[in-house]
């Protein structure tokens, strides 16, 4: 098994706590190791025991029993981050606009096409395989191309990284 990259969809904001002692102490008890954190907004790196999709639910399942709400772990190898990272479509004028949006899978050819259709201010976004690129024209905090939009519109759950941060996992993951 190879190191992994986990993500969990939006811990630490809205009231939802997770300190990443905890995340890694959880990772451990379902058999991680190697295990790193990196800044306190849900990224993990580890060596998960057996199946990556497995360890996912199961660490999707040790968060909500421990704090009592629901968060999505999307994980990817450092290739998948490394591949996402080169297919990235737009020009990046600023990295801390231009994100990788991690998909719990990938959405239906007909959401896809749909969602594709939709205008957000000057924002561009374009999903490829199971990642949704975006840059942000003024930022992910002001922009309409928000978590429930994107959930509601490809029909997939998905946390995003700005490609600052998608690079320093990469490094870690090394």
């Amino acid at each position: 098994m190879s190191r992994r990259v986990v993500l969990i969809r939006a811990v630490n904001v809205g009231g939802a706590k997770l300190p990443m002692a905890d995340l890694r102490e959880m990772a451990a008890e379902l058999g991680a190791t190697d295990i790193t954190t990196y800044i306190a907004s849900g990224n993990l790196l580890c060596e998960p025991a057996g199946d990556p999709g497995d360890f996912d639910r199961a660490l999707e399942k040790a968060i909500t029993d421990r704090f009592g709400f629901e968060r999505e772990v999307i994980s990817r190898s450092r290739d998948d981050l490394v591949s996402a990272l080169e297919a990235h479509p737009f020009d990046v004028v600023d990295a801390k606009y231009s994100y990788i949006y991690c998909l719990t899978g990938t959405p239906a050819a007909d959401k896809v096409a749909e969602f594709s259709e939709r205008t957000f201010g000057d924002d561009v976004f374009r999903v490829i395989g199971d990642d949704l690129h975006i840059r942000y024209a003024e930022g992910a905090g002001v922009s309409k191309l928000t978590a429930p939009v994107i959930a509601k519109g490809l029909g997939v759950q998905g946390t995003g990284r700005n490609l600052k941060t998608v690079q320093k996992l990469i490094d870690l993951a090394e």
